[in-house]
C-alpha cells in the first residue's frame, strides 16, 4: 500500500518560527514592553477579531484594501482580522477609556495580518510591539516617542541605526500653497516622494505656479540630511503652515538633544509618507542592510475623533521581525541556551526531582533527561539542543556524595558536592 503524501505547506507570506528565532522574537517583544513600562506606559490586549465596519472607521483606504475579511455566522456581520493595532487602540480609548483622565500611555504587542502582493515577497503576518500616547499635543510628547524608540534600539544592542524625522504638515503646507489639485498635485507628490528634482521641474513647466511656490516645490525633494536642513528650509519656505510645522520639528530636535538623542537623527522634510493619516511629526528607524523600517511612528490627531472622542495622539510601532533581522545581520543575536540537563544514573528519581525543583526556583532552566540512554548520547543531545551542561546524579561518584557536572561543548568535567553546586548556581535576581 502506498502511503498518501500529505501537503503540509504553509500559505504564502507566513512562517513557522522554531526554537531560537521564536525566543529572540519573544525577547524583543518583551524589551519593547519593558522600555514602555519604564516610561509609565500600561499594556492593553486588543482582540484578534473585530467587526469590519467598526475597524474600518480607523483605517485609510490602503489598510482597508489589505484587510482579511470573512462572514460571522453568529451575527451575519462581516468580521476582520486587524491589519494594524493603532485603530484598535483608538477605539478602546474612545469607548472603554473615555471617562478616564488624560493622557493615556498605552503599550501593546501582537500579530496582525495584511494582504501582500503575490510577488512582493513580503510577509502577510506582522509582529508588532509599540506605544500610543493619547491626549498630549506638544513637541515634548513627539520627542518622547522618538526618545523611547531610540531606547528600544539601544536596549536591543543595535548599532548604526538612524532615525529619519519628517513633518507632514510641512509638506502639506507647500502643496496647499501651490494651488495644485487633482492629477497635477498627485504627479508632483509622487515626484517629491521619489526625490526626483528633474520631474518636479518638468511638471512645474507644465503646471505653472507662483514664484514662491515654485521655489518651495523645487526645494522639497532636496530638503533631507542633517539638522542643517532646518535652516535651509527656514530660508526658502514662506507659507505659514509650513513655517509652523518647521518650528515644531525644530523644537522636537531641541528637546531630543536634552534626551541625549542627536547623533542618530536625520531630517527629511520632503517625506510624504502618511499624508492622509499623520498630522505632524513622523519618524522611522533604519539600519544599513535592512530595507524595511525597524520602527515607524508619528502624530495622528484626527484618528480617535473618528470614534467620537477628540484627542491628540502620537505613537510608534516596532517591526519585531525587521529588528531581529538587523540584529542577526550585525551578529548581535544571543543564541538561546538552557542551563542544565539532569541525567539520573540512580535507581531512585527522588533526588533528581528535588535538585531540578530547587534549581528552577533559583532561576535556572533545567530539563530532565527522562529517556533511557547512555551518558554519551545525553551529552550529544545537550550540545545539539543548546543546553550548557549535564548534571549527573548517581553512578560511580554518588558514594562520595558528589555529582558530575559536564559541559556539553568540550565535555570538561568536575566533581562537585551539593554545597558546591549551590555555590556555583546562586539564585538569579
Amino acid at each position: 500500500m502506498i502511503a498518501k503524501q500529505i501537503d503540509t505547506s504553509l500559505p504564502r507570506g507566513v512562517a513557522d518560527y522554531l526554537p531560537g528565532r521564536a525566543a529572540r522574537l519573544s525577547e524583543l517583544e518583551q524589551q519593547v514592553l519593558r522600555v514602555a513600562a519604564a516610561w509609565g506606559f500600561q499594556q492593553v490586549l486588543p482582540p484578534a477579531l473585530e467587526f469590519e465596519d467598526v475597524l474600518a472607521i480607523g483605517m485609510g483606504e490602503g489598510l482597508r484594501a489589505r484587510t482579511f475579511r470573512f462572514d460571522d455566522w453568529q451575527t451575519g456581520r462581516l468580521l476582520a482580522i486587524p491589519p494594524d493595532s493603532t485603530p484598535q487602540i483608538a477605539r478602546i480609548v474612545a469607548t472603554r477609556l473615555k471617562d478616564q483622565p488624560l493622557p493615556h500611555r498605552i503599550s501593546y504587542a501582537g500579530r496582525v495580518l495584511r494582504h501582500a502582493e503575490l510577488q512582493s515577497g513580503r510577509s502577510r503576518e506582522i509582529m508588532q510591539a509599540g506605544v500610543e500616547l493619547i491626549g498630549l499635543d506638544s513637541p515634548e510628547a513627539d520627542a518622547e516617542m522618538v526618545a523611547m524608540a531610540v531606547e528600544v534600539m539601544t536596549t536591543a544592542k543595535l548599532r548604526d541605526f538612524k532615525v529619519d524625522l519628517g513633518q507632514v504638515a510641512f509638506c502639506q503646507g507647500v502643496f496647499e500653497a501651490s494651488g495644485l489639485v487633482g492629477e497635477p498635485l498627485r504627479a508632483i507628490q509622487q515626484a517629491v516622494a521619489l526625490k526626483d528634482v528633474s520631474s518636479v521641474e518638468m511638471l512645474l513647466g507644465r503646471y505653472p505656479v507662483s514664484e514662491s511656490s515654485r521655489s518651495e516645490l523645487m526645494a522639497l525633494p532636496r530638503l533631507f540630511g542633517g539638522c542643517e536642513v532646518l535652516k535651509e528650509a527656514a530660508r526658502i519656505v514662506r507659507n505659514e503652515r509650513s513655517r509652523q510645522a518647521l518650528q515644531n520639528i525644530v523644537e522636537v530636535v531641541e528637546i531630543l538633544a536634552l534626551h541625549g538623542v542627536s547623533d542618530c537623527l536625520t531630517i527629511d522634510l520632503g517625506e510624504t509618507r502618511g499624508l492622509d493619516y499623520h498630522t505632524g511629526l513622523t519618524f522611522e528607524g533604519f539600519v544599513p542592510g535592512i530595507g524595511d523600517a525597524l520602527f515607524s511612528g508619528g502624530r495622528y490627531d484626527d484618528l480617535i475623533g473618528r470614534y467620537g472622542f477628540d484627542a491628540p495622539a502620537t505613537g510608534f510601532t516596532c517591526s519585531l521581525f525587521s529588528l531581529m533581522q538587523a540584529l542577526e545581520l550585525q551578529g548581535e543575536v544571543q543564541h538561546e541556551q538552557r542551563d542544565l540537563l539532569i541525567f539520573n544514573a540512580a535507581d531512585d528519581r527522588r533526588e533528581a526531582l528535588e535538585l531540578s525543583r530547587e534549581l528552577r526556583q533559583r532561576g535556572y532552566a533545567v530539563a530532565r533527561d527522562i529517556i533511557k540512554r547512555d551518558l554519551d548520547s545525553s551529552l550529544s543531545y545537550a550540545a545539539q539542543s543548546g543546553i550548557r551542561a549535564v548534571l549527573v546524579i548517581g553512578g560511580s561518584v554518588q558514594e562520595q556524595g558528589q555529582y558530575r557536572l559536564i559541559q556539553s561543548v568540550g565535555r570538561t568535567e568536575q566533581n562537585i558536592t551539593r554545597e558546591q553546586l549551590w555555590q556555583q548556581f546562586l539564585p538569579r535576581s
